[in-house]
């Protein structure tokens, strides 16, 4: 970039609540922090907690003034959840960006998190609060960027997260689906059972799908249960229609164990009512997953033209549109073929790129950094 300052001796340190195994924030992190030392900024992660695994990935959040660089140091919050090194950021002088990962609104837990309600909504609040600290934000997704204006941030820009499926068998061939007439079609849907991601819905909507297409069809639901009380109340709602059976509620799984619920269903199907961006979409586009999806928060952006979209999730819409792409295949195909596609513009080389050029041309503005032009 013309007239930008030398990245040498120029540090962009990140910052992150909690570093976990197997989490979408920490793995997008990790991967910002190794494209910023590649494009030769000094860089180093921060955080409150960290799994034993990742222990050495990471500095503990007190360590930052060892490796702060007056007038040289640039910070970038890593913002999912709130925390108390919000409250921090806002006392520290050096300049700061917002990676802004999706808050999900209070309202999906009052009935079943009451002892969430504060945490969700201290993130809600720090999202305001650091809007006047903060010299740019970046969304993961266009729905965040609207998040991040209406919170009052004033320079934004959108790039994708870095999306990682190396840890995956290359995506297989599509399998041979049974569809209505073979019977026994399986759904699936990948996420931690909570009240936003709406499997209460994929319950409703599957059926109305064996009611009318095809009767032996199951659902299968991959992901943690951190909320016990909707999880049993999604379980007795599938008792109480009949699916006990038809039902799998299989919890957290290994990555193994991931990739062969993948393998082995026939259609992905997401009815989400809040998703910032949703990851599984694209796992689902690597699998070669057909997918049915509702059309709410990011998921439409995300999924491109890699997915059949609706725009009602009533049981009925859902359920046709489902028969649609088993029954149809040149449909599913076409569907397999555009997400394979749609899985180059997330490529970790592009996201990289965007990403590293995005903070160049923080660093580069007048007055951000002491350095000389």
């Amino acid at each position: 970039m013309t007239g930008a300052p030398d990245r040498a001796g120029i540090a962009v340190h990140l910052l992150l609540p909690s570093l976990h195994v197997a989490d979408a924030s920490g793995a997008h992190t990790l991967h910002a922090r190794d494209a910023l030392r590649a494009a030769g900024y000094a860089s180093e992660l921060f955080v409150e907690h960290v799994d034993p695994p990742l222990a050495g990935e990471a500095h503990p959040v007190d360590r930052l003034d060892d490796h702060v660089v007056a007038g040289r140091t640039l910070l970038v919050y890593q913002l999912a959840v709130g925390s108390p090194i919000a409250d921090r950021l806002m006392q520290r002088r050096e300049p700061l960006v917002v990676n802004y990962h999706n808050l999900t609104p209070a309202a999906f837990f009052w009935q079943w998190a009451p002892d969430w309600l504060g945490a969700v909504e201290s993130g809600r609040q720090q999202l305001h609060r650091l809007a006047p600290r903060v010299v740019h934000a970046i969304a993961v997704s266009a729905f965040n960027e609207r998040d991040l204006r209406g919170a009052g941030y004033r320079s934004t820009s959108v790039v994708a997260p870095f999306v990682d499926l190396r840890a995956f068998a290359p995506g297989a061939g599509p399998r041979a689906r049974s569809g209505p007439a073979g019977g026994g079609a399986t759904w699936l849907f990948v996420g931690k059972l909570l009240p936003h991601k709406a499997a209460h819905d994929l319950v409703k909507a599957l059926a109305a799908y064996r009611r009318a297409f095809d009767p032996a069809a199951t659902l299968t639901l991959v992901g943690g249960h951190p909320v016990p009380r909707y999880a049993e109340a999604v379980r007795a709602y599938a008792r109480q229609l009949g699916l006990a059976d038809a039902v799998a509620m299989v919890g957290s799984v290994s990555l193994d164990e991931l990739a062969g619920h993948y393998r082995g269903a026939d259609v992905f199907v997401c009815l989400s009512d809040h998703e910032g961006f949703c990851f599984p979409l694209l796992e689902a586009m690597h699998h070669r997953l057909p997918v049915v999806a509702y059309d709410a928060g990011a998921v439409a952006a995300t999924a491109g033209r890699a997915a059949l979209v609706v725009a009602d999730k009533s049981p009925a819409v859902v359920a046709t549109a489902v028969h649609r792409v088993l029954a149809d295949a040149p449909l599913a195909a076409r569907l397999v073929a555009a997400g394979t596609d749609r899985l180059a513009a997330f490529a970790l080389e592009r996201t990289a790129g965007a990403f590293v050029d995005t903070v160049h041309a923080v660093v580069a503005r007048p007055g951000v950094l002491r350095v000389a032009s």
